[in-house]
């Protein structure tokens, strides 16, 4: 659970996703100049909503489809790690035994078991290294996908809703609960998603 927490919350880092709006509007002074207003003036205040990222991660069906393809991706490259490491264990286990009751007639041989062990052991570093930088590459790959997705479907959600911005709730200490679309932005994201699916 604590990967699959991890490779969400990884999924979603760094996807930034507002776009406020800069408020430059002017307004008269006593003396019929005009001065520029300040983000404390009322009718400047930016139209801002938060989502709960977790909460998206865990209801998003393409975020929940990335989860379970990078889970899946884990679990192959684990199984790998254990299959390479019991062969290794086999063979180390072969010529313990051999040395132990002196099967080796040569130290030749012996040594060519070792070095056959060392060469395993090498192949079986590299081929792991080689499938964690594939992983690491999709993983950062599904990330993007899900980025764009977000950020796509925001920015026509702002400009149905006439919001200037929408965070993350984890950006601030605390907001407004009535500020909250979470629910709403999930439903919007499933349903484009649906779609897309369907064509």
């Amino acid at each position: 659970m604590k990967k699959l927490s991890f490779i969400a919350k990884s999924l979603l880092a760094g996807t930034m996703i507002f776009s406020l709006a800069a408020c430059n509007n002017t307004k008269e002074d006593a003396t019929g100049a005009a001065t520029a207003t300040t983000a404390t003036d009322t009718a400047t205040l930016p139209n801002i909503r938060y989502i709960d990222s977790d909460t998206v991660s865990a209801y998003y069906n393409l975020a929940k489809e990335l989860q379970e393809n990078a889970l899946r991706s884990m679990s192959r490259i684990e199984n790998t790690r254990q299959s390479k490491a019991t062969e290794i264990q086999k063979l180390a286990a072969q010529i313990e035994q051999k040395a132990r009751t002196n099967s080796y007639l040569t130290e030749e041989s012996y040594n060519g078991d070792m070095a056959r062990l060392q060469k395993m052991n090498q192949d079986a570093e590299a081929h792991m290294a080689n499938l964690q930088r594939n992983f690491d590459t999709e993983l950062a790959q599904q990330q993007q996908v899900l980025s764009d997705s977000l950020e796509s479907f925001i920015k026509d959600y702002c400009a149905q809703k006439g919001y200037d911005a929408i965070l993350f709730r984890a950006a601030g200490i605390y907001f407004n609960p009535a500020l909250d679309v979470t629910q709403e932005v999930i439903e919007g994201l499933n349903a484009r998603y649906k779609k897309k699916d369907e064509k």
